[in-house]
């Protein structure tokens, strides 16, 4: 299943996760691990190519992050990126140390070398994203300059007989106009891979290894709705059919109607092989939040009291052998490069499961993908399209999408509010290019004129951003004419809402959620 793979070693950069998933698109399987990784355990995973991250530190500075010469003398291709580089020609005795002019934004970098193996198919002059204070001032020996800039005299340079690859800029981000060419050439024309990794073979894969770990296991699942929970818990019923038991707790805070579609497709009527139990369990989470208006109390108590639900029907179901988990990849960078330790998904509230459920093992099917990969996956396994691509949604649901106490009637306001937004926004067909959009519930009252009558009523606030990796985003600009669409389709249809905002904070400073 993975028969060739690309490392990325990590060294602090903001883009290690986008540089892996750029490799991926190339259909070549690539993992990320710390500069920490002993060499000998890279070695024996005998990778294809390596490539080398960016960083904030200076390569120089005593105590900066680092690796041993070794790697470059492995034998295997390795690509350096913008700290990569600058450490490649570090350690290989060239000159890296601060640069007159810094550089950050869109560059135009000249080619020197179009026969670079790098460069096949790239123009001689090419916009590139800058982002570095140090610059490499003189080459390691045996290295020849393939590119440079106005002010950067070594944007890129090779060492083409040892397979060493040093890049000033960084060609794994959107503005970098020919990056991705740039990365397929180091994958396909230096690297020599054939680009096995396809999620067709993935989802058979995956399912086959399943059916063999679990043999006649029982297998528990939290089922949330969203999409990692939703494609894990497909792809365990493929696997082991009714083996599986599906757990989903309805706690009120779950977006309209959207108790009522997880059941029709994953219940009884629905088309999966499956023991599927719902819980509505909405009555006892608004007693539980009653008169709470602090937002991490807010989360405490949801996170707390769906383990406790959980709990309850767990018991009911009794000893299970595995316990399936939605981590994806991004969990297990997040939780210490190289998912060395196993990752609970507390955005999904089950981070204190393992303490009260009793079981053997935790299976994670999902743990080497992308989210983007897993909504493939999904298509793969012939999910839906609405529910493959719906909105990302936090596991405290609608509780963090209102502002300050939360209530029976404040849910269906903030529902009814969204559902329209959502759907005009479809309509528009903006719903593939927005990252993320929704409806908060502010806490803010104000004065207004409908029909004849005052009112003082809330203010719903609309939200949509647009993101590559959710840890940064800039607020879509969204035509006037559709929000003023929702706008009057709120006011008119949503009951006690009298305002209607549009939020256009990006992040930072702001979060994309409200809460």
């Amino acid at each position: 299943m993975k028969k060739e793979r690309i490392i990325v070693i990590d060294f602090g950069g903001q883009y290690n996760q986008l540089i892996a998933r750029r490799v991926r698109e190339c259909n070549v399987y690539c993992e990320i691990y710390s500069y920490k990784k002993d060499l000998e355990e890279i070695k024996a995973m005998n990778p294809k190519g390596i490539i080398l991250t960016g960083g904030p530190n200076s390569c120089y500075e005593p105590g900066a992050p680092t690796c041993d010469k070794k790697l470059f003398q492995l034998g295997i291709p390795v690509l350096g990126i913008c700290y990569g580089a600058q450490l490649m020609m570090h350690i290989l005795g060239g000159r890296v140390e601060k640069a007159p002019v810094r550089e950050y934004g869109k560059t135009e970098v000249i080619v020197d070398k179009l026969d670079s193996s790098i460069f096949e198919g790239v123009s001689s002059k090419t916009t590139c994203w800058m982002s570095h204070f140090d610059y490499i001032s003189r080459i390691a020996p045996g290295f020849e300059i393939t590119a440079h800039t106005a002010d950067c005299p070594v944007a890129a340079a090779e060492s083409a007989s040892e397979g060493l690859y040093a890049i000033q800029y960084h060609p794994e981000v959107l503005h970098s106009i020919e990056g991705s060419k740039m990365l397929s050439n180091f994958v396909y024309n230096v690297c020599g891979c054939c680009g096995d990794w396809r999620m067709d073979s993935f989802v058979e894969n995956s399912i086959a290894t399943l059916r063999e770990k679990i043999g006649e296991g029982k297998v528990l699942c939290a089922l949330s709705g969203g999409v990692d929970s939703s494609v894990a818990a497909v792809m365990l019923s493929k696997a082991v059919g009714k083996q599986l038991t599906c757990v989903f707790v309805d706690h009120g805070l779950l977006r309209k109607n959207e108790g009522d579609e997880v059941e029709a497709i994953f219940g009884p009527s629905g088309n999966y092989d499956l023991n599927f139990i719902r819980v509505n369990a909405q009555e006892r989470f608004y007693a539980k939040l009653k008169g709470i208006e602090e937002p991490e109390t807010k989360r405490k108590i949801i996170g707390e009291e769906f383990i406790r639900v959980f709990e309850e029907e767990a018991k009911k179901i009794g000893e299970v052998d595995f316990l399936v988990q939605g981590t994806i990849y991004p969990d297990v960078v997040e939780s210490g490069l190289g998912g060395e330790s196993a990752v609970i998904k507390s955005h999904h509230n089950v981070g204190g499961l393992p303490s009260v459920v009793s079981f053997k093992e935790i299976v994670e099917p999902l743990r080497d993908l992308f989210k983007d990969e897993v909504r493939k996956a999904g298509l793969q396994l012939g999910i839906p399209e609405y529910l493959v691509f719906r909105q990302p949604f936090p596991g405290p649901g609608l509780g963090v999408r209102i502002v300050g106490e939360v209530t029976a009637e404040k849910v269906k306001m903030v529902q009814d509010a969204d559902a329209i937004y959502r759907e005009e926004i479809a309509k528009a067909g903006l719903d593939k290019n927005i990252g993320q959009y929704f409806a908060a519930l502010t806490n803010m009252r104000s004065v207004g004129c409908m029909g004849d009558e005052r009112t003082y009523d809330y203010a719903i606030a609309l939200r949509a951003v647009t993101t590559v990796d959710f840890m940064t985003a800039e607020s879509a600009r969204i035509p006037w004419e559709v929000l003023e669409k929702v706008m009057n389709r709120i006011v008119n249809e949503v009951d006690h809402v009298n305002r209607v905002l549009y939020d256009i904070t990006s992040k930072p400073p702001g979060t994309i959620e409200f809460e």
